[in-house]
């Protein structure tokens, strides 16, 4: 069965976060909200608090197949703050596992270098930080094994294309279309 993480930080984008979570679960996988806070109650950029599984330190992340990052600010700057999650990133996409980040959150992945010779995007404004990447006029991208995403409109796209990793076509269709997304 495949395993995510998605981390949460205080001032995370609520919908980011939420969105992905339904759309991953709804596809079937097994996703654990992870808190890099120290609580398992973090709040979010507008005041909603969602409830983590379990706590950054208390994971063997050799379990995971994929992390995701959720943006919203402050929660981007506090994903960057997290040293052992700094240290994490790199040291799991290079032994071949997925990551997927959105809105300022790819800005994390450019900066650890992560990024270099992939196309991304990330929300307005961070471009900058997407270092060595082809900049995508795409709202959603997938590049190997990375994908990001603009910002938190395309949060349900985001999901969608984190399960096409995992489930076939049809069946991304069929939960695309039970969303009405288009």
């Amino acid at each position: 069965m495949t395993k995510m993480a998605i981390f949460l930080a205080t001032g995370f984008e609520e919908i980011e976060a939420v969105s992905t979570i339904d759309v991953l679960r709804r596809g079937g996988m097994v996703l654990d909200l992870i808190s890099v806070s120290g609580n398992l109650d973090v709040t979010g950029a507008h005041d909603i608090t969602v409830k983590c599984d379990r706590l950054f330190y208390e994971v063997d992340y050799s379990e995971y197949e994929v992390l995701i990052l959720p943006g919203g600010m402050p929660g981007t700057e506090n994903l960057s703050k997290h040293e052992s999650l700094m240290a994490l990133l790199p040291a799991f996409y290079s032994s071949g596992k997925k990551l997927a980040a959105i809105c300022a959150a790819p800005s994390i992945l450019g900066d650890l270098g992560l990024l270099t010779g992939k196309e991304a995007i990330a929300y307005p404004g961070n471009e900058v930080h997407l270092k060595g990447a082809k900049v995508s006029e795409n709202e959603v991208v997938t590049d190997g094994n990375i994908i990001t995403a603009k910002g938190a409109g395309v949060a349900m796209a985001f999901g969608l294309e984190i399960l096409k990793w995992y489930l076939e076509e049809d069946e991304v269709v069929a939960l695309q279309k039970k969303l009405i997304l288009t």
